[in-house]
Parts: C-alpha cells; sequence; structure tokens
C-alpha cells in the first residue's frame, strides 16, 4: 500500500469530532446485504445490469417500525463524488447493479470473494424510501480505491449507483473489500433523495459506512489474494478504528453462510428525506 491510506486516516480522524456533534441532527437510511456465490476473479464476466426483482432477506427490523437513523460518518479521501477531485458520478455509466467491473475506457474487472449487496432504504417512521438513491464504494481486494490509489488510478470499478424500489429495495454486485492499514474493513454510501440528484452530484442526505463483521473477515481473508489483508486487520480493532470506535449498532452487518456457500448479511436502517 502507499501512504495514500495514511492521509485518509488523517482525513477521517479531522473530520471525526463534527461528525459526533451533529449525530443528534442527523437522518438515515435503510440497507441488507446478501452475499452468495464462489469468489470472483478477473476472468469472471460483470454485466453492468438495471436493478433486479428479488426478495428481502433478513432485517433488524419489520415494514413500519420507527428506526434509528443511521450515523454520520467521513466519506474519507477516496469518495469518488467530485468532492475531492475525480468524480464518477456524473459519468455515463455510474448507474449499474453489478460494479465489479470498471466501464468506459476500461472493462477491467476486481477480483474477489463475490459479495451481493441488497439495500433497504426507508424513512425513521419505518416508510420505505421509495426514489431514494444510493452511491456505494469500497476498497478492491488490495486495499486500493479506483480512480485514486496507483494502481488502479485508470479503474472506475467497485462503484455504482442504484434506485429504492417501491419497497425501498436496491441491489449491487461486488466482492468483499480488503483491509488495509489503519482501518476496520468497510463500505461506504452516500444517499441521495433521487437519482437524478445523485447523478448530478447534488445535495445528498447522508453519507455513512458498514462495518463487516470480524468473523468473516477472518474467513474471507483467509482466501487468496487477501493476505495482506490478514497483516492489516491483525494490526486494528473496531475500538481503535477512527469512524467505528464509538460503536456499531447501527451499522454492523449481520452475516450468515461461508466461503463456498457465499455469505449473507443484513442491516436496515433510515434515513430523513
Amino acid at each position: 500500500m502507499t501512504d495514500i491510506h495514511d492521509r485518509g486516516l488523517q482525513y477521517d480522524l479531522a473530520t471525526l469530532l463534527g461528525r459526533r456533534r451533529a449525530l443528534s441532527l442527523l437522518g438515515g437510511a435503510g440497507l441488507t446485504l446478501v452475499a452468495c456465490a464462489p469468489p470472483t476473479t478477473a476472468n469472471s464476466p460483470a454485466a453492468n445490469s438495471p436493478a433486479t426483482t428479488f426478495s428481502a432477506g433478513t432485517t433488524s427490523s419489520a415494514a413500519g417500525t420507527p428506526l434509528e437513523t443511521v450515523p454520520e460518518e467521513t466519506a474519507g479521501p477516496f469518495p469518488g463524488d467530485g468532492s475531492n477531485g475525480p468524480n464518477a458520478l456524473t459519468q455515463s455509466g455510474i448507474v449499474r447493479s453489478d460494479i465489479r467491473s470498471s466501464f468506459g475506457s476500461s472493462t477491467r474487472t476486481a477480483e474477489g470473494v463475490r459479495l451481493t449487496v441488497d439495500l433497504t432504504v426507508q424513512r425513521p417512521g419505518g416508510e420505505p424510501f421509495q426514489g431514494a438513491a444510493v452511491y456505494l464504494w469500497h476498497c478492491d481486494i488490495n486495499g486500493d480505491y479506483s480512480m485514486y490509489s496507483d494502481r488502479v488510478r485508470d479503474e472506475n470499478f467497485l462503484r455504482g449507483v442504484q434506485e429504492a424500489d417501491a419497497s425501498g429495495k436496491l441491489r449491487f454486485v461486488s466482492v468483499f473489500p480488503g483491509a488495509y492499514s489503519g482501518r476496520w474493513p468497510h463500505v461506504h454510501f452516500e444517499v441521495y433523495p433521487s437519482l437524478a440528484e445523485a447523478t448530478r452530484a447534488g445535495d445528498k442526505i447522508t453519507t455513512s459506512q458498514l462495518a463487516l463483521p470480524e468473523t468473516t473477515c477472518k474467513e474471507v481473508y483467509g482466501t487468496t489474494g487477501y493476505t495482506q489483508s490478514v497483516r492489516n486487520m491483525a494490526r486494528t480493532s473496531l475500538r481503535q478504528d477512527t469512524v467505528f470506535r464509538d460503536g456499531t449498532d447501527h451499522q454492523m452487518a449481520t452475516m450468515s453462510g461461508g466461503v463456498t456457500s457465499g455469505y449473507t448479511a443484513s442491516l436496515t436502517f433510515a434515513v430523513q428525506g
């Protein structure tokens, strides 16, 4: 890894206190992650298909049940939303379900254990947030971020936008992110009031992060390609993490399954809007 992640850690830390003070004022969103199927490789197909119909996974709250809003978190130094350098949101091709491959001038596919992410966006009262748009991004198997890190600067994989349906649901197909120095394994996301607002990099409702469970991370990092993640994860903990050290009650994904059969992770939360 290059020292760019060290600069990212400082960036996260600098915004931490402001984020804590804002929690009581912020709204949040609902998500459910589902991971399945065997590991993918660079040769695996990755069609950039639109959102598909799917059945809901297990969530932490029944429909219509009031929810606490998700904590606001830093987007970090690699958002790709135009707030810190490159902007993927305004590029043709960013609205897609399968985010494993780059779009545009490159078609390289990110390697790693397949992770399907099913999101459910709700309002605090528990009602589905139809039409809300989620921009999701995370690092690759090496802990690098497309559009920023030297090895993948010319790529834009592991980034995508989807619109919530009438039930507040949407889906991404991705790969399990690696662990890099100084941070607990995580996934970034931003919620926008509409697809139009998201794809013009307009006003977002909230920015947050999902924490991935330790047991699942260790299982995934025991597979081919994640060797560096084993070492990086051993150097940190949730209590030390600049984002999650105040608790992960509303951000920790609940997962089941295994490397061979696939993983299912679920999380539901709400946003104002």
